[in-house]
């Protein structure tokens, strides 16, 4: 993936979902950009040993 060019799009966030993003990647020492990113990689991570366990209790 490292040589993949990065893919890039507009995304529109609430007024004080950015307030909030903003101080948690301040905390993280992260930029938004790489806090949000950071944010969807664990949710699919997740997502993905979910699917796992899911597969697994019904075989």
């Amino acid at each position: 993936m490292a040589s993949e060019e990065r893919k890039a799009f507009l995304l529109r966030v609430d007024p004080e979902l950015w307030r909030e993003l903003e101080a948690w990647a301040q905390e993280d020492l992260r930029s938004v950009n790489g806090q949000i990113e950071f944010l969807l990689r664990e949710a699919v991570r997740r997502r993905r040993g979910e699917r796992s366990r899911k597969r697994a209790s019904e075989e």
